[in-house]
């Protein structure tokens, strides 16, 4: 997961508390850090967003392929 893909994952998922929950919401298992933190420190976006899923009770089925654009039809 690249990070324009997880911050599209976010936004789809969270909509309008996407930007609070980002920057706010402190989480566990990334060493007690924001979102955001552990972006600007380098955490890969797939553990982040998985993190972020599992606090706030996202479903299984909709944490995987998250964020991804369809691909490019020729």
């Amino acid at each position: 997961m690249r990070r324009s893909e997880f911050l599209r994952a976010v936004d789809d998922e969270f909509q309008a508390r996407a930007s609070s929950l980002v920057n706010d919401l402190v989480l566990g298992p990334l060493g007690n850090r924001t979102a955001l933190e552990a972006l600007e420190d380098g955490a890969p976006p797939r553990d982040i967003w998985l993190a972020l899923c599992a606090e706030m009770d996202v479903p299984e089925n909709r944490r995987h392929g998250a964020g991804r654009l369809e691909p490019r039809r020729r």
